[in-house]
Protein backbone atom coordinates (compact mmCIF):
# COMPACT_ATOMS: atom_id res chain seq x y z
CA UNK A 1 0.00 0.00 0.00
CA UNK A 2 1.92 2.79 -1.16
CA UNK A 3 1.01 6.16 1.05
CA UNK A 4 0.26 9.48 0.09
CA UNK A 5 1.00 12.95 1.24
CA UNK A 6 -2.02 14.56 -0.57
CA UNK A 7 -0.99 18.61 -0.77
CA UNK A 8 -3.47 21.48 -1.78
CA UNK A 9 -6.05 19.04 -1.23
CA UNK A 10 -9.02 21.21 -1.43
CA UNK A 11 -11.94 18.50 -0.92
CA UNK A 12 -9.94 15.55 -1.49
CA UNK A 13 -10.04 14.41 -4.83
CA UNK A 14 -6.20 13.03 -5.53
CA UNK A 15 -6.91 11.02 -2.29
CA UNK A 16 -10.52 9.57 -3.58
CA UNK A 17 -9.03 8.95 -6.94
CA UNK A 18 -5.59 7.40 -5.93
CA UNK A 19 -7.54 5.09 -2.78
CA UNK A 20 -10.12 3.73 -5.76
CA UNK A 21 -7.56 1.77 -7.29
CA UNK A 22 -6.68 0.20 -3.89
CA UNK A 23 -3.19 0.31 -3.80
CA UNK A 24 -3.13 3.68 -1.76
CA UNK A 25 -3.56 5.23 1.34
CA UNK A 26 -3.58 8.39 2.40
CA UNK A 27 -1.71 9.81 5.69
CA UNK A 28 -2.13 13.19 5.66
CA UNK A 29 -3.55 16.34 3.92
CA UNK A 30 -2.48 19.67 3.47
CA UNK A 31 -5.07 22.13 3.21
CA UNK A 32 -5.26 25.85 4.24
CA UNK A 33 -9.02 26.57 3.46
CA UNK A 34 -11.49 25.68 6.52
CA UNK A 35 -14.68 24.82 4.04
CA UNK A 36 -12.59 22.04 2.38
CA UNK A 37 -10.79 20.99 5.44
CA UNK A 38 -14.42 19.60 7.03
CA UNK A 39 -15.21 17.61 3.83
CA UNK A 40 -11.74 16.02 4.53
CA UNK A 41 -12.28 15.49 8.16
CA UNK A 42 -15.64 13.69 7.58
CA UNK A 43 -14.33 11.84 4.88
CA UNK A 44 -11.24 10.76 6.34
CA UNK A 45 -11.61 10.80 9.89
CA UNK A 46 -8.47 10.48 11.90
CA UNK A 47 -6.05 11.36 8.74
CA UNK A 48 -4.29 14.65 10.31
CA UNK A 49 -4.58 17.61 7.79
CA UNK A 50 -1.85 20.05 7.79
CA UNK A 51 -2.56 24.17 7.45
CA UNK A 52 -0.15 25.60 5.70
CA UNK A 53 2.55 24.13 2.82
CA UNK A 54 4.89 27.17 3.70
CA UNK A 55 5.31 25.28 7.11
CA UNK A 56 5.48 21.87 6.43
CA UNK A 57 8.41 20.31 6.30
CA UNK A 58 9.87 16.42 6.29
CA UNK A 59 11.23 16.29 9.71
CA UNK A 60 7.62 17.82 10.94
CA UNK A 61 6.16 14.98 8.99
CA UNK A 62 9.04 12.38 10.81
CA UNK A 63 8.16 13.75 13.95
CA UNK A 64 4.12 12.74 13.38
CA UNK A 65 5.09 9.58 12.62
CA UNK A 66 4.68 10.49 8.71
CA UNK A 67 6.38 8.87 5.74
CA UNK A 68 4.85 9.15 2.15
CA UNK A 69 5.32 6.55 -0.53
CA UNK A 70 3.83 9.54 -2.86
CA UNK A 71 2.99 13.40 -3.16
CA UNK A 72 0.17 14.55 -4.72
CA UNK A 73 -0.78 18.39 -5.28
CA UNK A 74 -2.95 20.01 -7.94
CA UNK A 75 -1.03 23.56 -6.58
CA UNK A 76 -2.48 27.14 -7.33
CA UNK A 77 -3.41 28.05 -10.96
CA UNK A 78 -4.38 31.74 -9.96
CA UNK A 79 -1.04 33.58 -11.82
CA UNK A 80 -0.90 30.20 -14.43
CA UNK A 81 -4.69 30.50 -15.91
CA UNK A 82 -5.06 32.25 -18.96
CA UNK A 83 -8.26 33.51 -16.68
CA UNK A 84 -5.93 35.07 -13.93
CA UNK A 85 -3.39 37.41 -14.16
CA UNK A 86 -0.49 35.57 -16.27
CA UNK A 87 2.16 36.43 -13.24
CA UNK A 88 3.66 32.74 -13.83
CA UNK A 89 5.29 31.01 -10.75
CA UNK A 90 7.89 33.27 -9.04
CA UNK A 91 8.21 34.07 -5.59
CA UNK A 92 5.35 35.78 -4.16
CA UNK A 93 2.55 34.62 -6.40
CA UNK A 94 0.15 32.14 -5.19
CA UNK A 95 1.34 29.59 -8.07
CA UNK A 96 4.79 30.32 -6.98
CA UNK A 97 3.68 27.72 -4.28
CA UNK A 98 5.39 25.77 -6.63
CA UNK A 99 8.77 25.24 -4.97
CA UNK A 100 7.09 24.24 -1.66
CA UNK A 101 6.24 21.34 -3.94
CA UNK A 102 9.66 20.82 -5.45
CA UNK A 103 11.04 21.84 -1.89
CA UNK A 104 9.05 18.63 -0.17
CA UNK A 105 9.85 16.33 -3.10
CA UNK A 106 13.90 16.70 -2.31
CA UNK A 107 13.07 16.16 1.40
CA UNK A 108 11.23 13.44 1.74
CA UNK A 109 12.03 12.03 -1.52
CA UNK A 110 9.02 9.64 -2.27
CA UNK A 111 8.57 7.18 -5.21
CA UNK A 112 6.69 8.78 -6.98
CA UNK A 113 4.98 12.83 -7.47
CA UNK A 114 1.94 13.34 -9.03
CA UNK A 115 0.88 17.52 -9.90
CA UNK A 116 -1.88 18.57 -11.80
CA UNK A 117 -2.61 22.17 -12.82
CA UNK A 118 -4.28 24.08 -16.31
CA UNK A 119 -2.50 23.40 -19.21
CA UNK A 120 -1.27 26.93 -20.05
CA UNK A 121 1.68 26.38 -17.70
CA UNK A 122 3.06 24.58 -20.53
CA UNK A 123 3.28 27.11 -22.97
CA UNK A 124 3.14 30.30 -20.46
CA UNK A 125 6.03 32.97 -21.20
CA UNK A 126 7.37 31.09 -24.50
CA UNK A 127 7.21 27.54 -22.08
CA UNK A 128 9.29 28.95 -19.24
CA UNK A 129 7.40 28.49 -17.01
CA UNK A 130 6.85 24.47 -17.49
CA UNK A 131 10.51 24.30 -17.87
CA UNK A 132 11.17 26.26 -14.42
CA UNK A 133 9.22 22.90 -12.96
CA UNK A 134 11.05 20.62 -14.91
CA UNK A 135 14.06 22.17 -13.74
CA UNK A 136 13.20 22.13 -9.90
CA UNK A 137 12.87 18.56 -9.84
CA UNK A 138 15.24 17.94 -11.67
CA UNK A 139 17.35 19.55 -9.17
CA UNK A 140 16.57 17.72 -6.47
CA UNK A 141 17.16 14.60 -8.71
CA UNK A 142 14.02 13.16 -10.17
CA UNK A 143 13.13 12.81 -14.00
CA UNK A 144 9.34 13.61 -14.86
CA UNK A 145 6.69 13.20 -17.68
CA UNK A 146 3.90 14.29 -18.16
CA UNK A 147 0.10 13.81 -20.19
CA UNK A 148 -2.65 16.59 -21.24
CA UNK A 149 -5.81 14.64 -20.03
CA UNK A 150 -9.02 16.58 -19.70
CA UNK A 151 -12.16 15.27 -18.09
CA UNK A 152 -14.22 14.63 -21.09
CA UNK A 153 -11.97 11.71 -22.24
CA UNK A 154 -13.06 10.11 -18.89
CA UNK A 155 -16.52 10.50 -20.20
CA UNK A 156 -17.33 13.50 -18.37
CA UNK A 157 -20.04 16.20 -20.29
CA UNK A 158 -17.70 19.25 -19.63
CA UNK A 159 -13.71 19.72 -21.45
CA UNK A 160 -11.78 20.21 -17.92
CA UNK A 161 -8.07 19.78 -19.94
CA UNK A 162 -5.36 19.54 -17.20
CA UNK A 163 -1.27 18.88 -17.50
CA UNK A 164 -0.40 15.74 -15.09
CA UNK A 165 3.08 15.98 -14.43
CA UNK A 166 4.38 11.97 -13.14
CA UNK A 167 8.03 12.31 -11.30
CA UNK A 168 10.01 9.80 -9.79
CA UNK A 169 14.11 9.55 -8.90
CA UNK A 170 16.30 9.72 -11.24
CA UNK A 171 18.48 7.07 -9.72
CA UNK A 172 16.27 3.98 -10.08
CA UNK A 173 15.95 1.99 -12.98
CA UNK A 174 12.06 1.99 -12.90
CA UNK A 175 9.87 1.26 -15.86
CA UNK A 176 8.53 4.70 -17.42
CA UNK A 177 4.67 5.36 -16.21
CA UNK A 178 3.46 4.94 -19.50
CA UNK A 179 -0.70 6.01 -19.64
CA UNK A 180 -2.71 4.34 -22.27
CA UNK A 181 -3.74 7.64 -23.54
CA UNK A 182 -5.86 5.92 -26.80
CA UNK A 183 -7.95 3.86 -24.60
CA UNK A 184 -8.39 6.37 -21.13
CA UNK A 185 -12.42 5.09 -21.03
CA UNK A 186 -11.52 1.53 -20.93
CA UNK A 187 -8.56 1.50 -18.38
CA UNK A 188 -10.52 3.68 -16.44
CA UNK A 189 -13.26 1.02 -16.05
CA UNK A 190 -16.10 3.16 -17.71
CA UNK A 191 -15.79 1.45 -21.10
CA UNK A 192 -19.21 1.40 -22.67
CA UNK A 193 -20.77 4.54 -21.11
CA UNK A 194 -22.05 7.14 -22.81
CA UNK A 195 -20.92 9.56 -20.46
CA UNK A 196 -21.59 10.36 -16.87
CA UNK A 197 -24.41 10.60 -15.04
CA UNK A 198 -25.28 14.50 -14.86
CA UNK A 199 -24.28 15.72 -11.61
CA UNK A 200 -27.10 16.69 -9.20
CA UNK A 201 -27.46 20.85 -9.36
CA UNK A 202 -26.48 22.38 -6.24
CA UNK A 203 -29.43 24.61 -6.18
CA UNK A 204 -29.83 28.28 -5.90
CA UNK A 205 -29.11 30.46 -2.94
CA UNK A 206 -32.77 30.90 -2.58
CA UNK A 207 -32.81 26.85 -2.15
CA UNK A 208 -31.34 27.51 1.18
CA UNK A 209 -28.48 25.50 0.22
CA UNK A 210 -26.50 25.31 3.41
CA UNK A 211 -22.61 26.41 2.35
CA UNK A 212 -23.14 26.37 -1.19
CA UNK A 213 -20.71 28.79 -2.18
CA UNK A 214 -18.59 26.87 -0.87
CA UNK A 215 -19.50 23.82 -2.12
CA UNK A 216 -19.30 25.07 -5.58
CA UNK A 217 -16.02 26.84 -4.67
CA UNK A 218 -14.50 22.72 -3.88
CA UNK A 219 -15.98 21.49 -7.23
CA UNK A 220 -14.71 23.83 -9.26
CA UNK A 221 -10.90 23.96 -7.59
CA UNK A 222 -11.12 20.00 -7.48
CA UNK A 223 -9.52 17.88 -9.25
CA UNK A 224 -11.92 14.99 -11.52
CA UNK A 225 -10.98 11.49 -9.46
CA UNK A 226 -11.10 9.49 -12.42
CA UNK A 227 -7.63 11.00 -13.43
CA UNK A 228 -5.77 10.66 -10.33
CA UNK A 229 -7.19 6.61 -10.49
CA UNK A 230 -5.82 6.04 -14.22
CA UNK A 231 -2.90 6.88 -13.01
CA UNK A 232 -2.70 5.68 -9.88
CA UNK A 233 -3.35 2.35 -12.00
CA UNK A 234 -0.42 2.54 -14.12
CA UNK A 235 2.03 3.63 -11.51
CA UNK A 236 0.69 0.35 -9.69
CA UNK A 237 0.99 -1.85 -12.96
CA UNK A 238 4.77 0.19 -13.15
CA UNK A 239 5.55 -0.95 -9.34
CA UNK A 240 4.54 -4.63 -10.21
CA UNK A 241 7.09 -4.78 -13.04
CA UNK A 242 9.57 -3.04 -11.25
CA UNK A 243 8.95 -5.29 -7.66
CA UNK A 244 12.15 -4.00 -5.48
Amino acid sequence: MLKVLDLFSGIGGFSLGLERTGGFETVAFCEIEKYPQKVLAKHWPGVPIYNDVMELTNDRLRADGIFPDIITGGFPCQDISVAGNQKGIGEGTRSGLWSECACLVGEIRPRYAIFENVTALLSGESGKWFERVLWDLSEVGYDAEWHCISASELGAYHHRDRVWIIAYPNSTQRKRVRLPIGILAEYADISGSSGWTPEPNVGRVADGIQDRSHRLKGLGNAVVPQIPELIGKAILEAEDDNPK
